[in-house]
């Protein structure tokens, strides 16, 4: 929870919403018990990590990173990384060097 302190120091943003979003954002907000603005904060919170994680994943699938830089981009430890590939069932075409690089970023943790 923030204190009246914290909230304003924090930068304000806006946002156009259609009346239909602007309703389920306070029904969201009354399921939670919460204000509109901390229901703003946590969606979007977990909408960008479900974000950095996708484009992750999309990258990692089509071989453009490597596991480390995956995890870097979802913002992950390469242990957790290695926990949503398996889970996901991850295959990608990297190249036996970028394997490497891994394993050696993995023996640095």
């Amino acid at each position: 929870m923030f204190t009246r302190d914290d909230c304003e120091n924090m930068p304000t943003i806006s946002a156009r919403l259609p009346s239909e979003e602007k309703d389920e954002l306070d029904d969201v907000a009354e399921l939670l018990s919460e204000d509109r603005s901390t229901t703003i904060r946590k969606a979007l919170r977990e909408g960008l990590e479900t974000l950095r994680l996708r484009v992750a994943v999309e990258q990692y699938q089509s071989g453009d990173v490597s596991a480390a830089e995956a995890a870097q981009l979802a913002d992950l430890s390469i242990a957790e990384w290695l926990d949503v590939a398996r889970e996901r069932n991850l295959t990608t075409q990297l190249e036996l060097s970028d394997l490497e690089l891994d394993a050696d970023t993995a023996a640095e943790l």
